[in-house]
């Protein structure tokens, strides 16, 4: 039984990129559908599909290279089940200088750090990427 399927999510794209792969594959949620968004939306990942398996549905996210390298060189899982955690809106951290991207879980959706901060809201932090 998986108890943290966002962290499975961000092992397998890790995992994919140090393997060279050109996609990875992983069970679909709506979280997972808005976290593969968010990737696209930055630039970290070339883009996502949904696809029909029959059962439940997978979900398809295309790894981006730039000379044979990974574009995500550091995929994080921050805030656990175990362990949640919370930052206000002022304490949003910038990650790698602002080259890499802090994932939050707020009341208005899962947003990068650029997106809480300027609509002003804090709440989990889920990931860091860069």
């Amino acid at each position: 039984m998986m108890t943290d399927p966002i962290a499975d999510m961000l092992t397998r794209i890790r995992n994919a990129g140090q393997a060279g792969h050109r996609w990875a594959d992983m069970p679909i949620s709506k979280v997972k559908i808005q976290l593969a968004e968010l990737l696209k939306k930055n630039a970290f990942v070339f883009d996502y599909k949904v696809l029909d398996d029959g059962h439940h549905g997978v979900l398809r996210v295309y790894l981006k290279y730039h000379e044979g390298q990974p574009i995500i060189r550091h995929l994080e899982r921050v805030s656990t089940p175990g362990r949640r955690q919370y930052v206000g809106a002022t304490d949003i951290p910038r990650v790698r200088n602002g080259l890499g991207m802090a994932i939050l879980s707020t009341s208005s959706g899962i947003l990068s750090d650029r997106e809480a901060r300027k609509h002003g809201v804090g709440g989990e932090l889920m990931a860091l990427v860069w």
